[in-house]
């Protein structure tokens, strides 16, 4: 059987005060793009000086603002609000964005961990998250959207499997991408080159290894993603 084409998506440019973003997601639906992907955090990592736009409420604009690319956020971190908003948030989004939405969720970790503390939020032990994680992704999988994990350990990705939901790796190698495709499916996320050729000889391999997403973070061009993904789906 012939495997589908993979596909591409961007992540937004989200650490900044205006909301060029909103743009940007329009320009990356006009070159052809399948996704377009926010950060969800409160400062970009280490930088608490610099600004972050709210990944719901940028969500919402791009949603009002395309017609048929997906979105949604890569990943939503539990904890930062409660479980049930954060239900309520991805079925709100889905209300504006019928069958477009991705609902991406990770447990965060202990580099985000001084996000929450920042505001008053407590961090629960990771065996808590994980469990609100897999909460969460019955939940929303019940509703018809599609579930990503951020699998940034062994016991997340477990969660997924179990779930039956997809694991998205982040910076992974081909291997690691077709050990965990054997489990479930795989999406892969990541910065990448400048150029189509350098993204092609990147993303090719992770396409055969299983991913059926690959997520390019911080492009440099989108004239050259899309160039890439137009030869990856012919390939």
């Amino acid at each position: 059987m012939t495997r589908p084409a993979v596909r591409v998506g961007v992540t937004l440019p989200t650490f900044r005060e205006d909301p060029a973003a909103v743009g940007f997601a329009r320009d990356a639906e006009a070159a052809g793009l399948d996704g377009v992907f926010v950060f969800d955090h409160l400062w970009p990592m280490g930088r608490p000086d610099r600004p972050a736009l709210a990944a719901f409420a940028l969500l919402g604009a791009v949603a009002a603002s395309t017609d048929s690319v997906a979105l949604g956020p890569l990943v939503a971190r539990v904890g930062l609000v409660p479980d049930d908003v954060m239900v309520h948030r991805f079925r709100a989004l889905a209300g504006l964005a019928p069958g477009r939405v991705i609902a991406g969720l990770g447990t965060g970790d202990a580099k985000s961990a001084a996000e929450n503390l920042a505001y008053g939020v407590p961090v629960a032990d990771a065996p808590d998250r994980r469990r609100s994680l897999a909460a969460l992704a019955a939940s929303l999988s019940a509703t018809g959207l599609p579930v990503w994990i951020g699998g940034g350990s062994q016991a997340t990705a477990d969660v997924a499997v179990t779930a039956g939901v997809a694991v998205n790796l982040w910076e992974a190698s081909p291997a690691a991408v077709a050990a965990q495709a054997a489990r479930t499916e795989v999406t892969w996320g990541g910065p990448v080159p400048d150029d189509a050729d350098a993204i092609v000889a990147l993303l090719a391999p992770l396409a055969a290894a299983g991913a059926t997403w690959v997520v390019c973070a911080w492009p440099a061009s989108l004239g050259a993603v899309a160039d890439a993904a137009d030869r990856l789906r012919r390939n």
